[in-house]
């Protein structure tokens, strides 16, 4: 049955053949104190050594700057319109005399939507459900005005004796 590697096992991996590494390196190091008499360098050291960085002339830069340059220019080009779509059309003025002929289409709009309005207006006027209201109004206070006179109906009919 094979086993998976996994990130685990190989960083476990590597932590013990480093471990076995500087072990080795001390063992050597041993050996060659013993033959020199004092203490020797390592051979191998333990830090990997920094990649010196590589400079680039000034010519070189602008070289490729140049190249650069080109290749937008290149794209840039491949994504402007052409010429003739770029050009925009002066904007459109209107004369007075169109103005004058919306203006009186509009007026004569709004004048035959009034008169829609008024038409179904008319019908509802001559609804009586606001006499209702106001009839049913009337009647609250008729009611209102005999409770408020009944009782002064009946004191003065106690105080007269019952006649």
């Amino acid at each position: 049955m094979p086993t998976k590697v996994t990130n685990e096992i190989l960083t476990a991996a590597i932590e013990g053949f480093e471990a076995q590494k500087t072990k080795i390196n001390a063992q050597i190091a041993e050996l060659r104190e013993t033959l020199s008499g004092g203490p020797a360098k390592p051979a191998v050291a333990s830090q990997p050594q920094k990649r010196k960085r590589k400079r680039m002339s000034a010519a070189s830069r602008a070289r490729i700057a140049a190249a650069q340059r080109k290749r937008w220019a290149a794209s840039k080009k491949a994504a402007e319109p052409p010429a003739q779509e770029a050009a925009h059309k002066p904007k459109r003025k209107l004369s007075a005399a169109g103005r004058k002929a919306i203006i009186a289409a509009t007026k004569k709009r709004w004048a035959l939507k009034r008169a829609e309005a008024a038409k179904a207006q008319s019908p509802v006027a001559k609804k009586p459900a606001p006499a209702k209201k106001v009839a049913a109004k009337k009647a609250a206070v008729k009611k209102a005005a005999t409770r408020k006179t009944a009782p002064v109906a009946a004191q003065s009919a106690t105080e007269t004796g019952g006649q």
